[in-house]
């Protein structure tokens, strides 16, 4: 089953149908017993840095998700849900994050380009990384973010992105991974990625 964390920061229903697309079982779950017993979590979100660490303080899931990635259990970010699980953001600097991996979140600063990103690009994938395996050439997936994460342990990056800069897009460490894009909008690609996941974790036959 994989476990799908409602801390109030929205698309659930969108990440949870296309799991169900690809043959997993899916729960919305929101309590701090939910989380415990989860094999598998997906944390999403869409929305500010700050709002989505106050849901998780509210529902007192943070330890909750902490103790989970610990113990080797899989958990998939999306989005604003791989931002969370750095140290701190510049959208919210007085606000602590998750801290499970080293860095930090910046703005996208340009004069040329729109923010928000918005819309398709490619990512550049990592040889290494079993999430991304077997996307093909030059894989497009959906962004909607003003904001990008910046590891300090390089060996966490999955995959980068061009805007403006070269930012991260994909992280992947052990049972723990986080794509800044959002799959479930991402089409062909976005659904073979949650199949990498699924499998990769136990979820769906491989």
């Amino acid at each position: 089953m994989i476990s799908i964390v409602d801390y109030g920061m929205g698309n659930l229903r969108s990440v949870a149908k296309a799991f169900e697309k690809i043959g997993a079982k899916v729960e919305l779950i929101e309590t701090l017993d939910d989380v415990r017993r989860a094999h598998t979590l997906v944390v999403p979100g869409v929305g500010a840095f700050g709002d989505a660490m106050a849901g998780l303080e509210q529902r007192k899931l943070t330890g909750a998700i902490r103790e989970h990635v610990e113990a080797g259990k899989p958990l998939l970010g999306i989005c604003l849900g791989l931002q969370i699980l750095f140290e701190r953001s510049e959208e919210s600097p007085s606000v602590p994050g998750l801290g499970i991996l080293r860095g930090d979140v910046r703005r996208f600063v340009s004069a040329d380009l729109k923010i928000p990103q918005m819309g398709w690009n490619k990512i550049e994938v990592n040889p290494q990384s079993r999430l991304l395996r077997g996307l093909g050439d030059n894989p497009y997936v959906y962004f909607v973010h003003s904001y990008y994460v910046a590891p300090i342990d390089q060996e966490v990056i999955a995959a980068t992105t061009e805007y403006g800069i070269q930012f991260v897009s994909a992280i992947e460490r052990g049972n723990l991974f986080g794509v800044q894009f959002h799959p479930e909008k991402s089409q062909r690609i976005g659904l073979q990625i949650l199949r990498n996941f699924a499998t990769l974790v136990g979820e769906i036959p491989g």
